[in-house]
């Protein structure tokens, strides 16, 4: 009888401890954390967890309380997986989505429940909610956590990157004088160039105004890398750009060329890097130690002495 009564304690002490830890949520099927997180695993393994400063790869939709979709990696995904790859931050406030990650494992896929003023506020620096969210609502967040890759082998691989990045750089820097020379010679051009590298080709001589440092020009214009790409252009444009000359308003080449010519004047103009966008290139368009190639048309200049 002893033992009988002691297993039915057991079992009744079990069993208020299981009903304790179940914590009842306006979210049907989902539980919370003791930091107000509200989550549902479709998807759970007992696999390694990534840790704060891991590049995680994840698959994942967020939607308003009205089931419209905000955001789908899909739309980002640069190799057609339908994942982004991004670092994990520390957790930006109690109950965040990069604390939903931290308890996700590789190939595991939940939903989870977030409040929207907090997760825009503090994690985006929104300055406001967007207009079609209302304050004080919960988000849904539905992730798959494809891949966990540890900050120690991203640190290598950027390393490596860097190294053949520099490598890369160093081997364009050489070889571009070998490449202008290549460009003047198969294009039989015989200018001399400026003392800074520069070939000014003149193709109308304008009968206009000398355009002077200072002025401010208006201009139509075609970019050109020394293979024909083309990777800017002015043409279509209902007006000429316009722009002060001299005070760093475009790169160096321009000022140089542009103070060459009169107004009505057309030119090619060859720009070593060193007089365009050098060692750093521009904005993914143009890469380290490029030569460009513009066709430049002055349509106006305006003095800025009265």
């Amino acid at each position: 009888m002893k033992i009988q009564s002691l297993n039915f304690l057991t079992i009744a002490l079990t069993a208020g401890v299981l009903l304790s830890s179940c914590k009842t949520t306006p979210y049907e099927g989902y539980d919370v954390t003791d930091s107000g997180l509200y989550y549902k695993f479709i998807n759970e393994s007992q696999g390694a967890k990534p840790q704060v400063g891991d590049n995680v790869k994840v698959r994942m939709i967020y939607k308003t309380e009205k089931d419209s979709t905000i955001f789908n990696s899909k739309e980002l995904s640069r190799d057609g997986s339908g994942a982004i790859e991004f670092p994990l931050q520390a957790s930006t406030f109690k109950g965040s989505f990069e604390e939903a990650l931290l308890m996700m494992s590789e190939g595991d896929s939940a939903s989870f429940k977030i409040n929207a003023d907090s997760i825009y506020s503090k994690t985006f620096r929104a300055k406001s909610l967007p207009p079609y969210i209302k304050p004080g609502s919960m988000l849904t967040f539905e992730a798959k956590l494809v891949q966990i890759k540890p900050k120690a082998e991203v640190e290598k691989e950027r390393a490596k990157q860097m190294e053949e990045q520099q490598v890369m750089m160093e081997k364009r820097k050489t070889e571009e004088p070998a490449s202008i020379a290549k460009y003047v010679a198969d294009n039989k051009i015989t200018v001399k160039p400026t003392d800074k590298g520069l070939y000014y080709i003149e193709m109308v001589k304008g009968k206009g105004k000398k355009v002077a440092s200072g002025d401010t020009v208006e201009v139509q214009y075609k970019g050109m890398f020394l293979d024909g790409k083309v990777f800017d252009s002015s043409e279509g444009s209902p007006v000429p750009v316009k722009f002060p000359i001299g005070v760093g308003a475009v790169i160096p080449g321009w000022d140089q060329a542009l103070t060459m010519m009169n107004v009505g004047g057309k030119a090619k103009v060859i720009i070593p890097s060193e007089l365009a966008y050098g060692a750093n290139g521009a904005q993914g368009v143009i890469p380290p130690y490029t030569p460009l190639v513009f066709e430049v048309e002055v349509v106006n200049a305006i003095s800025s002495k009265k």
